[in-house]
């Protein structure tokens, strides 16, 4: 045995010694970050202060004092949160009016949503194959949630409600938005005057109103101007909204990107030869698209959560389902943990969309 090897099983077999560094590094990080001067102290104590108030109040609420399994009377005897109004109004919040005994449907949607999702993370699988992918997820969509194509039970749209119709709305208003938007800014900067001026003052319109306007005018004004006989449902009219209202803003932010790419990488694609459109397909767009990635997806959790605006024309998003269920004679009084519930709900989605772009970022900006 080498005097190498000695020396590993000492240390191993020694716990102070492998820990010392760890420790160093922990007291090092703390003392630079949290208090490396006295108002650095303060500020650092105070918000740890706290957090370890809300951390204690938070497990005692939600924990400690909760009422997992009861009635609404036990409910309201206890201190805590009441964790059974929600274990029994989980499923109408979360689906809605949908049938009970259907409810197995929106739940396989959902588990093929993610599983699309968790596929689509990776970039080298963006390309025609994925586009097709999703849009036969969104048939699919229709098809399981309408069900009498395939020879379930059909249950009508306007049953339809709760967290699937939420996702509908975001996941359509994304899908279109985004190249209508690009298309948009690429109709700001263009040299046609009629083509510059109608994409400015459709941009400049949109951005002028808010989505609730738009909201009402779609379900109440459309229906006017639309030729005698030619309906709409009221989602399809309100999915239109949210889409014409959030391609305004994507139109600007993809302007931003076009306006930071020097003016060099238009006249070096020109003097390779490149015609204007595969300058902007090879050249332009991909490095413009790349440097707004943040403002777009903040875009993107802007419009998720806007579609609970569409609570004020009485559809049963998520919003209104929770809203709903408050309702309900024998659980009245739990509002807070409804709101709660819902809050977590699109916490998850929008910090999932952040996190997944900050991972985004670094991996372009390492290419």
């Amino acid at each position: 045995m080498g005097a190498g090897q000695v020396k590993s099983i000492k240390i191993s077999k020694n716990p102070e010694l492998l820990a010392l560094p760890y420790l160093k590094r922990y007291h090092v990080w703390l003392k630079k970050n949290l208090f490396a001067t006295p108002i650095d102290t303060l500020m650092s104590i105070t918000i740890i202060f706290i957090l370890w108030k809300m951390t204690s109040f938070l497990w005692d609420w939600l924990l400690t004092s909760a009422v997992w399994v009861g009635t609404a009377e036990n409910c309201r005897q206890a201190q805590g949160a009441c964790i059974a109004f929600l274990l029994e109004k989980a499923p109408f919040i979360l689906f809605g009016f949908y049938p009970q005994e259907s409810i197995w449907r929106p739940l396989l949607l959902f588990c093929f949503f993610i599983l699309l999702i968790a596929f689509s993370k990776k970039r080298e699988r963006w390309n025609l194959n994925l586009g097709i992918f999703w849009c036969a997820f969104l048939a699919l969509f229709f098809i399981f949630m309408d069900g009498s194509f395939i020879g379930l039970k059909r249950v009508g749209i306007e049953k339809w409600g709760g967290l699937p119709l939420t996702l509908m709305l975001a996941v359509l208003g994304i899908g279109f938005s985004y190249p209508l938007g690009i298309a948009l800014a690429l109709g700001r900067k263009s040299k046609l005057p009629v083509l510059k001026g109608l994409s400015i003052i459709y941009i400049e319109s949109i951005r002028g109103v808010p989505l609730i306007s738009l909201l009402f005018m779609s379900s109440v004004m459309m229906p006017l101007f639309l030729p005698e006989g030619v309906t709409l449902h009221k989602l399809l009219r309100a999915q239109l909204a949210i889409i014409f209202f959030s391609s305004a803003y994507m139109a600007e932010v993809v302007r931003g990107g076009l306006e930071a790419i020097p003016q060099g990488q238009w006249e070096a694609a020109r003097a390779l030869g490149l015609n204007k459109m595969r300058i902007l397909q090879l050249v332009v767009l991909p490095q413009a698209l790349r440097v707004v990635i943040a403002p777009t997806v903040n875009t993107f959790i802007g419009l998720f959560k806007d579609t609970s605006l569409v609570i004020i024309i009485a559809l049963f998003d998520l919003m209104y389902t929770a809203k709903a269920s408050l309702k309900d004679p024998e659980w009245l009084g739990f509002s807070v943990e409804a709101y709660m519930f819902v809050a977590l709900i699109y916490f998850v989605f929008c910090f999932s969309m952040s996190k997944y772009s900050r991972r985004l970022e670094r991996e372009m900006s390492k290419g």
